[in-house]
């Protein structure tokens, strides 16, 4: 009688773009690897703004096992919000490969290749949390206000040459423009108005390489929500102490998790989105608990996965 194999599907795309740029003579090496633990790679090349949705939305309807990302934060956003358009959602490997990888970096990956693939495949699933704003998903950090702007501003061409470190050129740049932003902040247990600097929602531990929340949670349905008052010429001070404090709450730092946000604002500035330019005004935030699944190592999945489902709760959603 002839047996039948059946191989495991897995889409690969990756952004040729991100940092280095060098991914692209890399990727023959992880289709190669994955194709020897069983999958039928299908891999992808993106060559311009929000193509990864698209692909990743195919994958879905091909109902793939793996969506291998290769990229940065931006990239693995396109991914996300390609994703949570579809009921399917295949599990996540992660190859970091962006200029600063937040993501990656909270999640414990390597821009080693060998090392990230490794992970892939033998690393611990586990369901992530993803958060909408307004009609987009974001993964990590979204904000507005100060140095907000430097991730999607900051020149491509000093980034390929000097890394984070062009990052810090920008925003040394910005240190004496800080706005003063009218808002409105709703959340579960109560609200905040005022005049404020700086808003950021956070899920995830590093925001622009810095640790920014003290043991964060990354599967409770809960959003990290920082905000700070506007006190010129001061707020570079507070912002500074508060970086290397993250557990830090002053009248003049409120930090609070919530389900959902509302916020009622008069910037005319975008927010930021994973790392990328977004819209404009008022958002309405809420947490898709546990909405993905991704592939991390073990003390990741130790440390910031704590709400994991049971096998038994995992039978009865299949």
């Amino acid at each position: 009688m002839n047996s039948v194999i059946l191989m495991k599907k897995c889409t690969l795309i990756y952004n040729p773009k991100s940092g280095k740029q060098d991914f692209a003579d890399k990727a023959d090496y992880v289709v190669k690897r994955l194709e020897a633990a069983g999958y039928v790679v299908k891999a992808n090349e993106t060559c311009c703004q929000n193509e990864a949705t698209e692909l990743s939305r195919n994958a879905c309807k091909e109902m793939v096992d793996l969506l291998v990302i290769a990229g940065g934060d931006g990239t693995f956003n396109e991914c996300v919000n390609g994703l949570m358009h579809s009921h399917y959602r295949p599990t996540i490997g992660y190859i970091p490969a962006g200029t600063c990888c937040d993501i990656g970096n909270t999640l414990g990956l390597s821009k080693d290749v060998k090392i990230a693939v490794d992970n892939i495949l033998n690393g611990k699933n586990v369901k992530m949390d993803v958060v909408k704003s307004n009609d987009r998903y974001f993964c990590y950090v979204s904000g507005n206000g100060a140095y907000i702007d430097i991730s999607y501003v900051t020149d491509s061409k000093l980034k390929r040459k000097i890394g984070y470190f062009a990052y810090l050129i920008k925003g040394a740049e910005e240190l004496l423009t800080i706005p003063k932003i009218r808002m409105r902040v709703q959340y579960d247990k109560g609200e905040f108005k005022g005049k404020f600097s700086l808003i950021l929602l956070i899920n995830s531990k590093r925001v622009a390489g810095i640790n920014m929340i003290y043991k964060p949670t990354l599967d409770d349905g809960l959003i990290n929500v920082v905000l700070y008052r506007y006190l010129f010429p001061f707020n570079n001070i507070i912002y500074f102490i508060s970086f290397f404090l993250p557990f830090w709450s002053t009248p003049l730092v409120k930090r609070f998790k919530t389900k959902k946000l509302k916020i009622t604002t008069n910037s005319k500035s975008r927010w930021n989105i994973d790392g990328e330019s977004g819209g404009i005004g008022n958002q309405e935030i809420q947490v898709a608990k546990q909405a993905i699944s991704i592939i991390v190592p073990q003390y990741i999945k130790k440390r910031y996965f704590r709400n994991q489902p049971t096998p038994k709760q995992l039978d009865q959603e299949v």
